[in-house]
């Protein structure tokens, strides 16, 4: 079965190809990394033999523990792409530090609290610190996942915050309701299809829900405040209601430690690693082309398959498939 898989794509890509007219005289064609282990390749070298390394690990998209799609491939899975990283750099001696570089606007609440945890067992285990790089969004579990970083740097026009969480639900019952459509569950109890978007939730369901809600909330701001103890008590109502932030703003509050780019982090990096001097690497699958830090930017931090229009809202898109649940997540542009 996967042999027929594998044989089919190679076709769709040769057909798309020959479609439109202007194929390459050579390419590849591929169902994803597969087997192929990771790879560092140098970006910027300081010109002496056997300097250390400094990493750039890149988490981009969703956050969640689960493969993103695309169109020839079944993608990566988020939490296993960056703990195979780490693991990475944890094993390799001549990695000094790591720049973790976020471009995301959350993901699931279960999903950032493994990549939070994995990313303090890593610093911890190897002794080795991280600075975060927040890019165009770093927000609600982006955040919760930069707060393991030992230090954070954030652009002027980072999108960041929207400390809370989301649990969204969607009733079509009164729609099938004017259709004369019925939709009767049977349950084991009174709250078993809370959330169901055939049922309308009643005040006893959304309590429970709502519990769920508050519950994760707390943990995510005790994670701030355990991190971010200078931040004064008189603006943790501002910094926690779920608003977001300029990465000026957020410097200004103390929700990020100094604002810069690649160059700041790289040189905080070695600052923190006590080292003078070093290459910075970034990690890619095999054939990927590398040349510049920016060659292995993360994608949008929104999920590019997601369709939103005056007449079509794709919800199985918007979110990934079998992450329905609470969420550390900003989306604004979801209803």
């Amino acid at each position: 079965m996967k042999c027929t898989k594998t044989i089919g794509t190679a076709v769709l890509a040769i057909g798309l190809a020959w479609l439109s007219g202007c194929a390459p005289a050579t390419f590849l064609v591929g169902l994803g990394p597969g087997g192929q282990k990771l790879t560092a390749t140098a970006v910027e070298r300081d010109g002496r033999l056997g300097s250390p390394r400094v990493v750039i690990l890149d988490v981009s998209g969703l956050i969640a523990n689960a493969e993103q799609g695309g169109l020839l491939s079944t993608g990566l899975n988020p939490v296993a792409s960056f703990t195979e990283s780490l693991s990475a750099a944890e094993r390799d001696p001549k990695v000094a530090a790591v720049i973790v570089r976020i471009n995301s606007p959350g993901g699931t609440v279960t999903a950032s609290d493994m990549m939070y945890r994995e990313l303090t067992r890593f610093r911890k285990r190897s002794g080795k610190p991280a600075v975060v790089l927040m890019m165009d969004v770093a927000a609600s579990g982006g955040y919760y996942l930069a707060c393991a970083g030992d230090h954070v740097v954030a652009y002027p026009t980072t999108i960041t915050g929207s400390i809370g969480v989301i649990f969204q639900t969607l009733s079509v019952r009164p729609a099938l309701d004017r259709i004369g459509v019925q939709a009767e569950a049977l349950v084991s109890g009174p709250n078993k299809a809370a959330g169901s978007p055939l049922e309308t939730l009643s005040d006893g369901q959304r309590e429970v829900l709502q519990g769920l809600v508050d519950t994760f909330y707390a943990d995510f701001v005790a994670v701030v405040r355990d991190r971010r103890r200078d931040i004064g008590a008189d603006l943790w109502p501002t910094i926690t209601d779920g608003r977001v932030f300029t990465g000026q703003r957020a410097y200004e509050l103390g929700l990020v430690d100094q604002l810069g780019d690649v160059r700041d982090a790289f040189a905080k990096a070695k600052f923190l690693a006590k080292v003078e001097h070093a290459d910075l690497y970034v990690y890619h699958r095999p054939l990927d082309y590398v040349a510049t830090p920016y060659a292995q930017a993360p994608r949008g931090a929104t999920d590019p398959q997601t369709q939103i229009n005056l007449l079509q809202v794709n919800l199985d898109r918007a979110l990934p498939a079998g992450t329905a649940g609470a969420y550390y997540l900003w989306r604004p542009e979801l209803p």
